[in-house]
């Protein structure tokens, strides 16, 4: 890959928010984690050690974090879903934060509550399955809403779940904002995992419900990671990872480098700016990474990201195929990890600033050498088993 097809930029870490950064710390980790283990679907998705990678392409370690595994449903993002949710009916039910559960929540009184109760939101498919999946096991009923070009098997594995579920003929971005109009009409709950001005309680929980992944982490890595790869789309995850490893990690942080699809770097084109507004990226924001087709940043990610993240990088759709391939077809005995578009965007930015002399200055830059200990985060599978098959044969 040619230097010219990849864009960076490095940025020093904005001054923190400290109240918004409090709430991902590691107690609120554990306390969400405590909360997801009461699902009888929860299990601890694996921590992955590629060391055949690691040494055929001299650095220390490389860790991927597969999170094909999360709740039968492929994808991380029932983690933010069920915890958003939960906190929510707490709330209004006057159930205490440290007697949330699901045993709780789909408790008969609960549940006759809810049977006349809609959630609805827009995805471009993990977030949009994770909900339905949630409000399915509450006995609730959802509306999911699904930008121009999504794929048809995740729309089918949307409704398999009971939602409402179709394609719009509009973009990710616009989609968000039908789903919020419905919302308003019908008196349904959204729950939409970007925020803006005037809605932001939902979304801070449901990115917190990602910090999940880093009180797992948290006990699955036996070493500390010097550069931790985060993809984003409208930066949910990687805010709240990036603000969960700054609060672990308080000394000698681990470089944080957010990596985007061009066609939809919004990330990448705020943080370029550097005016202190969001900015948005406009058009059909095609790319094959259908999870991060995103051209609004979410406004809480992004105050986190600007005060934990260190480098900025916008990336061809490549990238991504090559990072889906080589999990694929692992080397020198490395446990395969099956990963989606999104999943291996992380993963194969890192591969080609390895693979590919021409990005050693890159490389070099961001501080990757023999003792680097790299931490990459597969945030879905195969969730487009016909393009995934398309891609790594």
């Amino acid at each position: 890959m040619n230097t010219d097809e990849i864009k960076l930029i490095h940025r020093e870490r904005a001054e923190i928010n400290s109240e918004l950064s409090q709430k991902f710390d590691c107690d609120t980790a554990e306390s969400v984690n405590a909360f997801h283990r009461t699902f009888p679907e929860y299990t601890e998705t694996p921590l992955v050690s590629l060391d055949g990678f690691a040494a055929e392409n001299g650095v220390n370690s490389v860790y991927i974090k597969d999170e094909s595994f999360r709740f039968g449903l492929n994808a991380f993002k029932v983690l933010g879903s069920s915890y958003a949710v939960g906190r929510l009916l707490a709330e209004n039910l006057n159930i205490p934060a440290d007697e949330l559960s699901f045993a709780r929540l789909t408790s008969p009184e609960v549940c006759e509550k809810l049977k006349n109760v809609t959630f609805i939101s827009a995805t471009d498919g993990n977030h949009g399955r994770g909900l339905a999946w949630t409000a399915a096991r509450l006995g609730a009923k959802s509306v999911i809403l699904m930008p121009n070009g999504s794929a048809i098997e995740r729309l089918e594995n949307i409704r398999a779940l009971g939602a409402d579920a179709h394609i719009t003929d509009l973009n990710y971005d616009d989609t968000v904002r039908l789903a919020a109009k419905k919302a308003d009409e019908n008196g349904w709950i959204l729950v939409q995992d970007t925020a803006w001005d005037g809605y932001e309680e939902i979304p801070l929980r449901i990115m917190q419900g990602y910090t999940t992944m880093g009180s797992e982490l948290r006990n699955q890595l036996t070493e500390k990671p010097t550069h931790i790869f985060l993809q984003a789309g409208v930066g949910a995850m990687a805010g709240a990872m990036a603000g969960f490893f700054a609060n672990l990690y308080t000394e000698d942080k681990p470089k944080v480098i957010i990596v985007e699809p061009h066609n939809a770097a919004c990330i990448y084109k705020t943080t370029e700016a550097n005016d202190g507004k969001i900015h948005k990226v406009d058009g059909a924001l095609e790319t094959i990474m259908a999870g991060l087709s995103c051209g609004e940043p979410c406004s809480i990610g992004y105050e986190l990201i600007r005060s934990c993240a260190d480098y900025y990088i916008s990336m061809p759709d490549e990238a991504a195929m090559l990072g889906m391939r080589l999990l694929a077809k692992p080397c020198n005995g490395d446990e395969k990890v099956v990963s989606g578009e999104s999943g291996a965007a992380g993963f194969g930015m890192l591969a080609e600033l390895l693979l590919s002399p021409e990005l050693d200055g890159i490389k070099d830059m961001l501080g990757i050498d023999k003792n680097s200990v790299i931490l990459c985060i597969s945030t879905e599978g195969d969730t487009d088993k016909e393009n995934y098959i398309r891609i790594v044969g």
